[in-house]
Formats: C-alpha cells, structure tokens, sequence
C-alpha cells in the first residue's frame, strides 16, 4: 500500500558563509554610521556602524536561509498483512440405516439430510 506524501525540507544554501548579508548590512552600517559625529569620531562611527551592520546582515541572511524550504513529493509504502477466513464446505457425518459415513457439503446441512431412494440428497435443501 503506497501513499503519496507532501515533505517538505530545507532549501540548498547557495551563500553557506552569508557573504552577501554581511557585505550588504556592513556597508549600510558604514553609511549609517558616517553620518554620525564629526573628525575623528565620524571615522569611528563609520567602523562601529559597519562592523555592527556586518554582523545585522549576516543574522538577518541566516535567518532568511533557515526559513527558505522547498516541498516535493515522496511515495511512502508500507506492507499490508491482511487474513480472511473463509468457509470452503461442512464434513458432515450422517447414519443412514446402519451405514455410517461422512461427506462434505457446500452449504450448511440443517439437522437432516434428505434421502431419496436410499441415496443422500446432498443438494438439496436441508429438511429442519
């Protein structure tokens, strides 16, 4: 027995060290961080802004990857043991006269069996 079954699973990473979330969120930090302060300090800002935006870029880009997944298709298949009983005939031990005998029949006999001319009716319908 198979069933088809959504799954879902990580999408491959195409930048594994997130070079691209740090350069970007770096370079905006730097920006950020130049328009702050004057002299010396300007230079220091743009630094700390950088180094602070490399480091938001990067989070943000894991983020991202560690939510990005693709769905596919997969076919589950399990075994499947199944049993049935099933009646193939009655053995049916009769007396007629002084024979004794056993048959096996189709259908359930009833309590008699009828009898023509001395022979079992084994077809037909049970008398009760």
């Amino acid at each position: 027995m198979c069933d088809e079954v959504a799954v879902s699973e990580k999408a491959p990473v195409k930048d594994p060290h997130r070079i691209a979330g740090t350069a970007i969120g770096a370079v905006a930090g730097g920006l950020i961080g130049h328009q702050i302060g004057g002299g010396s300090g300007r230079d220091l800002a743009t630094v700390a802004g950088a180094a602070a935006g490399g480091y938001a870029g990067h989070q943000v880009q894991k983020g991202m990857q560690e939510k990005n997944t693709v769905s596919r298709t997969e076919t589950r298949c399990k075994t499947v043991y199944e049993s049935h009983t099933k009646t193939v005939g009655y053995d049916v031990r009769y007396r007629l006269g002084k024979e004794e005998g056993q048959v096996r029949m189709d259908h359930q006999p009833g309590a008699r069996i009828p009898v023509k001319d001395g022979q079992l009716q084994l077809n037909a319908p049970a008398a009760s």
